[in-house]
């Protein structure tokens, strides 16, 4: 009975809305458009690998005091580290990806070109996650730095 009554209520919630499409549009953006600005998801991506290298040094730091209060705060070093390596993943793949490498608009080479420095920026992200060493996060780091000129205006 509940759900008959919800699934009424949600079917009359989304035909009006769904009237205010015009029929045959298509989206294109996986974000809407126009609100983001690529040299700033970019800065964001570097903001977030300096917080991994930041939670990196802190967890070694921490394992080698020992003491449990340290290793509790060496685990959410850790877990903040892997939040800000899949941030990085998520607007590699949502953001850059999704939305602003078009085949369409480039040559076949630069089209390659620009996926592997997109591929790059996410495997470097996630062997960052992976290690509690500063070698991935040097890595991460040039790959971001590698990627960046795409998106300076």
């Amino acid at each position: 009975m509940l759900s008959s009554v919800t699934r009424r209520l949600s079917m009359q919630a989304v035909r009006p809305t769904a009237a205010l499409v015009p029929a045959g549009l298509r989206f294109h953006c996986q974000v809407p458009c126009g609100i983001f600005t690529d040299e700033l998801r970019v800065q964001a991506m570097m903001e977030d690998a300096s917080t991994i290298r930041k939670a990196v040094v802190q967890a070694q730091e921490l394992h080698k005091a020992g003491a449990l209060q340290d290793i509790h705060q060496m685990v959410r070093w850790i877990a903040t580290k892997e939040d800000h390596a899949q941030k990085i993943m998520t607007t590699t793949a949502d953001y850059f990806l999704a939305q602003k490498v078009k085949k369409a608009d480039l040559s076949e080479d630069d089209y390659l070109k620009r996926l592997a420095l997109h591929h790059d920026v996410m495997v470097a992200a996630m062997k960052a996650k992976q290690s509690s060493e500063l070698g991935p996060v040097d890595t991460l780091d040039k790959a971001i730095e590698a990627l960046a000129p795409i998106y300076k205006k």
